[in-house]
């Protein structure tokens, strides 16, 4: 049975949202293999709202989706950058850094934890080791929204349903996506690791665009166009769209 529930209200885009999170309590048994734990969600004391006061803007989740080489890190930097520059708290998850240690590969694990370990919680690049791999992001993105910190996610994450399975994590307003829109022969001209020629050699197997599908936005909330414009011209219609969308201060 699911504990009861408590509303929360906090303000977004200038309308004032219910958000229902469970109170401090059980929030059912859950099986451990073959152990029950007891799992409960624990009210923290200082609220969001508090935090976003604070902090002078909303929390939220900027994930810039797009192919190999579309130029989506170096976008999430540069937005970083400027709004670091105005004071605002923000923090980049890049598809590259959690592969280190959140979503490491069974490879990585193994030398740490042994075989048996790292078959059960390492992650390749089949489609349902993506899928955990954005699930496991957009939970933790999604913790750090209510901490009021501007999150920003640079993954290619080329399935459609894998997005907005971390939308729905959100209040519809938290989440934005960026699509950060380059033809496919750009990318493959940029390469900076080589993977796309690998991946035309056949050394890589399912690599995203050449023999695995990109499944394009069908409404994201900005699309950019990386091989038209810098960054920073870039990471500035961001920020208008932000002030324009309250999540952030007009400067």
């Amino acid at each position: 049975m699911v504990g009861s529930q408590l509303q929360q209200k906090i303000e977004l885009a200038g309308e004032e949202i219910e958000l229902n999170k469970p109170v401090e309590g059980p929030r059912g048994k859950q099986k451990n293999g073959t152990e029950e734990v007891d799992v409960r969600w624990h009210t923290a004391t200082i609220s969001r709202n508090q935090r976003e006061s604070s902090a002078g803007h909303r929390g939220c989740v900027i994930w810039f989706t797009g192919l190999s080489g579309s130029g989506k890190s170096t976008l999430a930097n540069e937005v970083d950058k400027q709004l670091h520059t105005r004071g605002h708290r923000s923090f980049i998850l890049d598809g590259d850094n959690v592969r280190h240690g959140l979503n490491a590969s069974p490879n990585l694990l193994e030398k740490i934890h042994g075989q048996p370990f790292a078959k059960r919680f390492g992650l390749g690049f089949e489609a349902e080791d993506r899928k955990e791999n954005i699930r496991r992001v957009g939970a933790v993105a999604e913790l750090f929204t209510q901490a009021g910190i501007i999150t920003l996610t640079a993954f290619i994450s080329p399935y459609r349903s894998d997005r907005e399975a971390v939308r729905k994590m959100l209040p519809e307003a938290d989440f934005i996506e960026v699509y950060v829109k380059a033809p496919l022969d750009i990318c493959e001209s940029r390469d900076p690791k080589g993977l796309y020629k690998k991946a035309r050699a056949g050394e890589i197997k399912g690599f995203t665009g050449i023999d695995d599908p990109y499944e394009e936005p069908e409404s994201a909330e900005i699309t950019v166009e990386s091989a038209v414009n810098s960054p920073q011209v870039l990471a500035q219609q961001v920020l208008v769209w932000l002030e324009r969308a309250k999540v952030i201060p007009v400067r």
